[in-house]
């Protein structure tokens, strides 16, 4: 399987630049599976500590308006979150898409920060924290969306292959971020792979190994970052992992 992170801006006009970038690095990788930053397809709202329902609306709408756009990647997995209303409730939810099925939800945030530039509680709910692995294409796959990183859990119970990771991260948290994944892949003995915004979110999209190594990680001058990785296990044997290139 090839695995694709990345960094995108969070300025729209930017981000229409990069993600035809991206389209491009994708194909020409015959990516499997793309994971994409925190919400990606709208400009980061939640550093506002008020809620404005307008701002809401819209990136709801963006998300729905560029799900179409999520075949661009096809025939590639697509694993990221998305601003969603549900009923009177809001989420930060995490999805994966895949063609001919479309949006799957699998996740969905349940720990929320309240700090500088995250001001995630202001503007939508925190979710039953379940942590639930899909099976796609014979690999079981699971999500955590940023913060939720540092919510403890029993992962290594789960037998995950790879662990999901949309960010909207910033600078100052970056080293600390990178050195709680590795310890998350290590745990769950699954590949942790984690995509960001670039510019003043520090960018850094990396892929850790199940044996908590630091593979690879994108720069601002190598947005994206694909490697192949092939999975050998049966029934009843611990899992084991190669990675060929990146």
């Amino acid at each position: 399987m090839k695995i694709t992170v990345c960094e995108l801006p969070d300025q729209r006009k930017s981000f229409d630049t990069a993600w035809g970038d991206l389209v491009d690095h994708v194909r020409a990788e015959q990516s499997d599976l793309v994971v994409l930053p925190d919400m990606p397809f709208s400009s980061w709202f939640a550093s506002s500590d008020r809620f404005d329902r307008e701002v809401w609306a819209a990136a709801v709408r963006s998300h729905d308006e560029w799900e179409s756009r999520l075949r661009d990647l096809s025939p590639a997995i697509v694993m990221a979150s998305r601003p969603v209303d549900f009923g009177n409730e809001r989420y930060d939810e995490g999805f994966l898409w895949e063609e001919p099925l479309g949006m799957l939800s699998v996740h969905a945030k349940s720990f929320l920060p309240d700090a500088k530039g995250a001001r995630e509680g202001s503007w939508y709910d925190s979710a039953t924290a379940e942590f639930v692995p899909v099976e796609v294409r014979g690999l079981r796959v699971a999500m955590l969306i940023g913060s939720e990183m540092w919510a403890p859990r029993g992962y290594e119970a789960e037998h995950v292959d790879v662990l999901a990771i949309p960010r909207a991260g910033d600078i100052p948290a970056l080293g600390d971020t990178m050195q709680r994944a590795c310890s998350l892949a290590q745990h769950a003995h699954a590949f942790a792979v984690s995509s960001n915004r670039s510019g003043a979110f520090g960018g850094q999209a990396w892929i850790i190994s199940p044996e908590g190594q630091l593979l690879g990680q994108t720069s601002a001058d190598e947005p994206f970052l694909s490697m192949d990785v092939a999975l050998h296990a049966t029934k009843g044997e611990m899992r084991h992992f190669d990675v060929f290139a990146h």
